[in-house]
């Protein structure tokens, strides 16, 4: 179902050229406010406000695109050498388009002065802990 006030539901009718990868269920563009060279966001066609409204059959059509392009990154910058994978889902979660989208950000040694805690670091102080032994 389209949504004709959504930037999602549009794009893949508006501006195609944006799509780097697709299928029937889902498809690929790069951000266009990227954090990180090749930050890239998984959508489903099908007008859905975040990942908990997802089909099963949407949930695998973007872990599908999802792997495909994160090879397909690795082989074209070999400085890539991990990744996070996120969503937000929810307005108090930081959702400003309220379609479901799913960001892959490809991440590099020393870009960040310590990566520990990944996506922790989206509250303040939260990021870095102590191991508990």
């Amino acid at each position: 179902m389209k949504n004709d006030m959504c930037l999602f539901c549009e794009l893949p009718l508006s501006d195609r050229k944006r799509i780097v990868a697709e299928d029937s269920l889902a498809y690929a563009i790069r951000d266009g406010f990227a954090v990180t060279e090749g930050h890239t966001l998984f959508i489903p066609k099908r007008h859905v406000i975040d990942y908990f409204g997802l089909l099963p059959a949407e949930v695998n059509a973007i872990n599908t695109l999802m792997t495909e392009q994160k090879k397909l990154l690795q082989k074209e910058d070999s400085s890539i050498d991990g990744f996070n994978i996120g969503m937000n889902c929810g307005e108090s979660a930081g959702q400003t388009i309220f379609h479901c989208h799913v960001h892959l950000i490809p991440r590099r040694k020393g870009d960040v002065e310590n990566p520990r805690g990944g996506v922790r670091h989206i509250i303040a102080g939260k990021g870095f802990y102590e191991d508990k032994k």
